[in-house]
């Protein structure tokens, strides 16, 4: 994106302006004062997009094929990104560029869940049972010892049914099963075939099963799919055109990032772009543009989409060392991750990582500053994963957060 500069012809006028009114106003100020407020703000600002660009450059050299991102503050919008979003065209991944936002897609489940709540429809407290009755047992497994909250901050015990799950396991596999439409209840059959991590409430552990389950009770609930109340309590509200909560296409309609991966195969990445997103479902399916998650984190820091109470208890976190390697400290809500900052206090925000597709984001708790990124290719490596989370952090840090 091109950067507005100032000729010193033009700041010369401009200076001589500003000395002019001043003193019309009866204001003393030395003139090299007036000059370097006037010229000071545009270079510090040019020198932040520059320092952007090249923390962009950084996550892009981890072996990403194509990064965007969008740093949003008091001082305005900040885009920057490198590399290309088609690989096979050559195409340069452009700032409005859709991408599959993966397990980012949990916060705003979460969001209507706690809506439902705050409208007495629903308890944090009612068990899984409660909704859904038979759906999770076996195998030390019991609906009726698992709470919405467990659900919702990972501390059900349930296992993670993308970890026994076939398209996932390697190239092949995933070409042959990339189309696949999965329901819910197959998902969640494949949980329940193993037995639970620990006891609910005794551990946290990451599991999709968790919102795979809130997918379904919000169902339950409205008899309507999360799909539906999502676009109709989120999307549609906050004007975002161009994010979508899909079933089954496997298509990103629009200008998009390409994703690509290698399973983690001796072999060259291949084009993971189309899949069935009922694999991921409400764990992470929804794909969404920097521009319109930032538009939803602020809403969401803001008040705007849950009221006071919901909003205390999706910020009320649980420590989890298994988030300490990418980032330390971190703590866990309702669909929420709170993360420290270096700068001093945290920020707010969801990782999502799909095969080809890796997302990071960060908002201050006033909503006032956001970070959103991108990443294409095999973004869950450890390299790329430090790397964007280190971009999130100085670009939060970069206006004095705290």
């Amino acid at each position: 994106m091109a950067t507005k500069t100032f000729s010193r012809t033009t700041s010369r006028a401009v200076t001589t302006t500003l000395v002019t009114a001043l003193a019309a106003l009866g204001v003393a100020v030395p003139a090299a004062s007036a000059t370097e407020r006037v010229t000071e703000a545009p270079r510090q600002e040019a020198s932040q997009r520059e320092s952007f660009q090249r923390q962009v450059d950084a996550v892009q050299r981890t072996g990403t094929v194509g990064v965007l991102a969008r740093s949003t503050g008091p001082r305005g919008v900040r885009y920057a990104t490198a590399g290309v979003a088609d690989a096979e065209t050559n195409r340069k991944a452009r700032p409005g560029d859709k991408f599959r936002i993966a397990s980012a897609t949990k916060t705003y489940v979460s969001t209507v869940v706690l809506q439902l709540v705050g409208e007495g429809r629903l308890s944090l407290d009612d068990t899984v049972e409660d909704w859904l009755p038979g759906v999770v047992s076996g195998n030390g497994n019991d609906g009726g010892e698992i709470t919405v909250r467990q659900l919702l901050n990972h501390t059900s015990g349930l296992f993670n049914y993308t970890g026994d799950f076939p398209a996932l396991t390697g190239i092949a596999a995933y070409q042959a099963g990339r189309y696949t439409t999965w329901t819910d209840e197959q998902l969640v059959a494949i949980a329940t075939r193993h037995e639970p991590s620990f006891e609910p409430g005794a551990n946290w552990s990451y599991s999709n099963t968790n919102y795979t389950l809130a997918g379904m009770i919000i169902k339950k609930v409205t008899g309507h799919t999360w799909q539906q109340e999502v676009t109709k309590r989120v999307v549609r509200p906050l004007g975002l055109r161009n994010t979508l909560t899909p079933t089954t296409s496997s298509r990103i309609p629009g200008s998009h990032l390409k994703g690509y991966s290698a399973f983690g195969e001796a072999a060259p990445a291949i084009d993971v772009t189309a899949i069935n997103p009922s694999a991921a479902g409400a764990a992470g399916a929804m794909i969404s543009t920097t521009g319109d998650m930032t538009t939803f984190y602020q809403a969401l820091m803001r008040g705007k989409l849950l009221k006071p109470a919901q909003l205390k208890e999706m910020k009320k976190t649980v420590r989890s060392e298994e988030l300490d390697e990418a980032w330390p400290g971190a703590r866990y809500g309702l669909g929420l991750m709170e993360i420290p900052l270096t700068c001093g206090g945290s920020y707010y925000g969801h990782a999502g990582d799909l095969p080809g597709y890796a997302t990071r984001t960060g908002a201050t708790p006033d909503g006032r500053r956001v970070v959103v990124l991108e990443a294409t290719g095999d973004g869950s490596m450890p390299g790329t994963i430090h790397a964007a989370s280190d971009l999130v952090d100085k670009q939060l840090c970069a206006d004095g957060a705290k």
